[in-house]
This record gives C-alpha cells, structure tokens and sequence, in this order.
C-alpha cells in the first residue's frame, strides 16, 4: 500500500493556528474549547465532549482503536506532521495525538439537585497539577463531583487536565463558585462540611474512631501556600488535620486530600454508613 502522508503539513494551516490558542487562558474562555494530550486522555474524551482530533501517522496507528472510536463518534481526525502536533502540543515530549473538547463543567445547581455523598471542594488552589492530581483522586476515591472556587486555578489548563489522568472526563465539575456559596448550597443538600487544616482542632483518626464519618461529606481543601484562612475554616462543621505519625513536615496538598478522601469513601461503606443504607 502506498505510505499514508499527513494532511496537514504546515503549522501555519489555520486549523492548526485555531488549536494552537487553545494553550491560553482567554482563548479556551472565549471557544469553551480545551487541549487533551496524549492516549489516555484521548481516550476518555471520545464521546464526552471530544470534537477535533490532531495525530502523527505513528501515533494513528499505534493508537487504531482511539483513532478509530473517535472517528465512529463523529470526531473530525486531522493526520499531522511531528511538527505539527509539537506546535499544538504544551509538552515537551509529545506522544502524538492532541485533541480538542468542549468545556464540560456542571452548573453547580446540578451537582446539588443529585444528593451528594462525597464532594471535594478546592478553595483557592492555584497550581494546575495539584488541581488536576485531586480530581484524580476524588475519582479513585468515588466522590461524586468536584468544586472549584472563584479564586482557583482554570480546570482547563493543560497541566490540570495531564494532571487528572483522564478523571476530568468522569465526574461532575462545578467551576468559578464562590466558597461561601459552596459551603452554604451543600449544607442546605444535608452535607456536612469538613476542612483540611494541617492545625486543625479534629484529628482525622478520632474522627474515624468516632464514626462521625459516614454519612454524605465534603471536603474544603485550601491554598498550596497559605491553607485555608480562618474565614472559610469558621464555615465548616468540623476542621480536620491529617494526623503525622512519622518525622515528616507535612503533607503536600494532593496527598492529603487522597487520605481525606479515603477515609470518607471507607467510612461511607462501612456498616452502617450512607452508601450501605442506600446502595444495597
């Protein structure tokens, strides 16, 4: 068979520019557009909310089956030079296919109006990989949306969206809620409200050993930097810190929200918790 040549040759072509802007800010506001790189978040994005699909002839045919999915769901797949894909890319090491979605935020009215059992609440985070590292988490975990405050970092940013792994894809994201809120809406939905506070007065163990966890939760995680500020800590019902048994500092700000979680998900299964009343 005669070699497969791409398509699109010059990064100048105006496809090309279109997905290029997509890396910024004010251009993935302006589309409601954003970049997912490589297989797996190609994968998960075909059939939510994947629209326009950039490949290396390499990458198209190790990845037949993505390529494939995508072209059965109506995506339009663009073959593309090497140089192509590494002008679209925001990597370093490109793995040869870029892909282009439509925003997939939930109003937060939505995420309310399902009941709830585990939210993460992500109050002020400002670092792209954290953001998309704890999403990833509260999928693992089971939680049942994710809320991103008004001051937190754009879910969209490529880094969030490598750092998530694909979970972007999997649960409901509420974006641009203002913490007060959040606190507010998810008590009136019969949420209690806890904080993760490294000087918190409730120590996370003794809150397991009570059994005060089982029932529908979320969990307010705050500033890599600073925390959480004694406003927002004063809206919860309890404010919890991880316990340190070992010499360590502390914990960064996506390992502990992976513990919370945890900790939340298997109290909630546990006998007598809120997913083993409803659930069976």
């Amino acid at each position: 068979m005669p070699p497969v040549t791409p398509e699109l040759i010059s990064p100048r072509s105006p496809r090309v520019f279109a997905a290029r802007r997509l890396a910024k800010r004010n251009f993935r506001g302006k589309e409601r557009l954003f970049l997912a790189e490589g297989p797996q978040a190609v994968r998960e994005a075909a059939g939510h909310g994947l629209v326009e699909l950039f490949a290396t002839v390499e990458a198209a045919e190790r990845y037949a089956d993505i390529v494939g999915e995508a072209r059965d769901t109506g995506v339009r797949v663009h073959l593309a030079a090497d140089q192509v894909i590494a002008d679209i890319s925001t990597t370093v090491t490109p793995q040869g296919l870029v892909g282009i979605c439509r925003f997939l935020d939930t109003p937060f009215e939505e995420i309310l109006a399902a009941r709830p059992k585990l939210v993460a609440v992500l109050a002020h985070v400002r670092d792209p990989g954290n953001a998309g590292t704890v999403l990833r988490c509260a999928d693992a975990a089971g939680a049942e949306a994710v809320v991103l405050t008004d001051a937190s970092v754009d879910l969209y940013n490529p880094k969030a969206v490598r750092a998530s792994v694909g979970s972007l894809f999997h649960l409901p994201v509420a974006v641009g809620v203002p913490v007060e809120d959040a606190v507010e809406g998810l008590k009136r939905a019969g949420v209690r409200i806890l904080a993760a506070d490294g000087a918190g007065t409730d120590d996370l163990d003794d809150e397991l050993d009570k059994g005060t966890m089982g029932g529908p939760t979320a969990w307010v995680f705050g500033n890599e930097a600073w925390g959480l500020p004694e406003e927002t800590r004063a809206l919860a019902d309890a404010v919890v810190r991880v316990p340190i048994h070992g010499r360590a500092e502390s914990l960064n700000l996506a390992t502990a929200a992976a513990v919370c979680l945890y900790a939340s998900a298997r109290a909630q299964r546990a006998f007598g918790g809120c997913r083993s009343v409803t659930d069976n």
